[in-house]
């Protein structure tokens, strides 16, 4: 793949070429779950699902407990495979876990025996790479995230916020074509959270990478998403996949801002739409049939700016 590079002070990351980011590269093709028996009575977890996703978006997926989101996150993962389609990745079948697919989950789990640039060129040494080029690799990754100081540090010695970056800093060493992030910013405190959310956000824009990020929280889901689904479940599946409206003009959405309240309501409305009946919808169900002012449509390129 031919890259050209992002410079962060004396360092480098590759960032593709405008042209191959914005292909779509990672398709899932009638996905469907079931866990069990191998028998059609099974209940489904996942059913049909069909998504195409481009090699820059960063895409939001919300849903209420149990419709999926972490099953669909472990199939694209290649954790688990589908009972039924296929899941397509740069062109080739995915159905194993391997480089094409980084992942950053809730907890850092980094090694605490090893300091946070070790961490980060772990797996560049299990792939054989030469110490001098990771060393290089690593450097220019904690850059990037902001960690350049804290190379020599130990896991115990870092803030949680500064355990995530580490963590996001190895999946991006890796150069995956997609980053799933299942809530990594789920355990962090509330000012914690909105400065991973910034630095996520930076991120992305640096690297051209295509972000799958699982949240269940609708503002996170508004502040990062540029594409947001939707999933309902019994069985899990998508109702809405729209591009964020808030972000169409490329600037950062205002959590103030009237359009933010409006289009927060109608998501919240959407998904206890999906929830099961009884105190767990609490009133919400069908307070918003039609998104309240139209965005583009999710099949429009991703604002980078």
């Amino acid at each position: 793949m031919t890259v050209t590079a992002q410079r962060t002070g004396t360092a480098s990351v590759p960032v593709p070429p405008p042209g191959e980011a914005a292909a779509g590269r990672i398709r899932l093709e009638h996905i469907s779950l079931r866990y069990g028996p191998a028998s059609p009575a099974a209940p489904s977890v996942l059913q049909d699902i069909g998504l195409k996703l481009a090699g820059d978006e960063f895409i939001c997926v919300l849903g209420p407990s149990g419709c999926g989101k972490s099953s669909l996150l472990n199939l694209i993962a290649g954790y688990i495979q589908p009972t039924e389609g296929r899941i397509v990745i740069d062109g080739a079948e995915h159905s194993a876990p391997d480089t094409k697919v980084g992942v950053v989950f809730q907890h850092a789990n980094l090694f605490p025996w090893l300091s946070v640039a070790r961490n980060v060129e772990f797996g560049l040494k299990m792939a054989g790479m030469p110490k001098a080029e990771r060393r290089r690799k690593a450097a220019a990754y904690l850059e990037l995230v902001g960690l350049a100081s804290a190379a020599s540090m130990y896991p115990h010695q870092l803030s949680g916020g500064m355990k995530q970056r580490a963590a996001i800093a190895r999946t991006l060493a890796a150069d995956p074509s997609i980053i799933l992030m299942d809530e990594p910013f789920s355990a962090l405190d509330a000012l914690t959270r909105e400065s991973m959310q910034t630095h996520v956000g930076e991120i992305w824009k640096k690297t051209g990478k295509c972000i799958l990020f699982i949240t269940h929280d609708v503002d996170e889901a508004l502040l990062l998403g540029r594409r947001i689904l939707l999933l309902h479940p019994s069985p899990g599946r998508i109702v809405e996949d729209f591009a964020n409206p808030l972000h169409e003009e490329g600037t950062i959405p205002l959590r103030s801002s009237r359009e933010f309240a409006e289009l927060r309501e109608w998501l919240i409305g959407r998904i206890a739409d999906g929830a099961p009946a009884g105190a767990a919808r609490q009133g919400l169900a069908g307070r918003a049939d039609a998104m309240p002012f139209a965005g583009p449509s999710s099949g429009q390129e991703p604002s980078r700016s």
